[in-house]
């Protein structure tokens, strides 16, 4: 009997995944862990592997499909290696890098109505009627989207399984709205577009992910957070000099010391001494979580989009190991090896965007952060210093906050607090 291999749960928050390639074809003989399919998250891509060695019968999605935690991507006809073995158990749910294996079909999500009892691959019972209190089946980022454009979710007909709402769902039935559809409390309903053909030629490129996601999450973050930005320049003239002097070090021990290793340092030391910083404000309860651990997102330019791998424990770590895995995360992000759980777990986030040529930019916050610094390009400016007027190398820096959990004045006393350490690298010994 043919074995179904189905996609593996992708990690917290990941209902779904785009299907990018399909790697094999029927009658293809694979080996276990060879690569069957690869997928795009919110977060990440990355190949799925045959959990066992067999033959593959069938093939049951395409490139461009949208697969559901648990679908079902093939099925493959186990080898005689494989079927000599003990008999495959049902496993409990696998990592990003497993797929999960099943001699019978496994359950589905559960669906706003009854099990259906037709066999697995017939058609869904439709789904049930939207609005009112029935059960909404859909992803909390679906919820989001639904939520940033004006629309009720309740009232959107999901054309998934079981009748799961997606965002493409989602955007359908904005569209199919009158123009003038009032927006919701809280929300805004996306213009159409004119028909820019009739201006010249054009050409229409399909969002990828990452791209969706981030648009999803920026728009959250900038409608729903009142942002405050606080600017300033710090001089890091001295701690130029201390670079240059220690960068060779550093490269002979495996990491490029910029500029960004030794604010992650700093940053985590300003996060201790202002907790407030380094939180997370739960409006449910009206609490405040105040976190022991300091992990910094680090944004990053990259061919898919934006992306923010995490470096853990921060505040635990030399500048040279900073900026050593700096260095690693940063080639596996340009090879699109980095694994989902990078990308999770951040309580407050550096971007910096100096390589670029910027100055001051306005950072928007990536919830359930409170906070994010934005830095500029470094540039030489005369500074007046005990009465001289001196060169001096001037870092723009730029904090963005939650003013619904940090007053401006611990904001200010966060920034400025930072912008005085930068002045005594003394303050930033090496650790080593």
């Amino acid at each position: 009997m043919a074995t179904e291999l189905r996609l593996p749960d992708l990690g917290e928050g990941i209902a779904d995944a785009d299907v990018l390639s399909v790697l094999v074809s029927a009658g293809q003989a694979v080996a276990k862990d060879d690569p069957i399919i690869e997928i795009e998250s919110d977060k990440a891509t990355l190949e799925v592997p045959a959990e066992i060695a067999g033959t593959v019968t069938q093939i049951l999605v395409n490139a461009g499909d949208t697969l559901q935690v648990g679908q079902t991507i093939l099925e493959l006809e186990e080898s005689a290696s494989a079927a000599d073995g003990k008999p495959v158990a049902t496993p409990p749910p696998a990592k990003a890098s497993a797929v999960t294996v099943t001699d019978a079909p496994a359950p589905a999500p559960p669906r706003p109505q009854p099990k259906p009892t037709a066999p697995p691959r017939a058609a869904p019972p439709p789904p049930p009627p939207a609005g009112g209190d029935a059960p909404v089946f859909a992803s909390p980022s679906t919820r989001g989207f639904a939520r940033e454009i004006g629309l009720d979710i309740r009232d959107v007909t999901g054309s998934g399984p079981g009748g799961r709402i997606s965002v493409d769902d989602v955007k359908a039935h904005a569209r199919s709205r009158p123009a003038t559809a009032s927006a919701a409390p809280g929300g805004l309903v996306a213009a159409p577009l004119p028909d820019f053909s009739k201006f010249g030629a054009i050409k229409r490129e399909r969002m990828n992910r990452v791209r969706r996601a981030t648009a999803t999450n920026i728009a959250q973050s900038w409608s729903t957070i009142p942002h405050v930005t606080l600017f300033n320049d710090a001089d890091i003239t001295a701690v130029e000099a201390m670079r240059q002097r220690e960068k060779g070090r550093v490269r002979s021990a495996g990491g490029s010391l910029t500029i960004t290793p030794i604010l992650m340092k700093l940053v985590a030391a300003a996060l201790k001494a202002h907790p407030k910083m380094n939180a997370s404000a739960d409006f449910t309860t009206n609490q405040m979580v105040l976190k022991d651990y300091c992990h910094l997102g680090v944004a990053a330019d990259t061919e898919r989009g934006l992306l923010v791998p995490v470096i853990r424990d921060v505040d635990e770590k030399s500048i040279t190991e900073l900026a050593i895995e700096v260095t690693q995360v940063a080639g596996q992000v340009r090879d699109g090896q980095l694994p989902p759980e990078r990308l999770e777990g951040a309580s407050f986030t550096i971007s910096n965007l100096g390589g670029l040529g910027t100055g001051h930019f306005t950072p928007i916050i990536n919830p359930p952060e409170v906070g994010i610094l934005g830095v500029g390009r470094a540039l030489e400016k005369p500074v007046y210093v005990e009465g001289l007027l001196r060169p001096r190398l001037m870092l723009p820096l730029a904090l963005s906050f939650d003013h619904r959990a940090v007053d401006g004045a611990d904001g200010a006393r966060f920034l400025t607090w930072i912008v005085d350490a930068l002045a005594q690298p003394l303050m930033l010994a090496m650790g080593d």
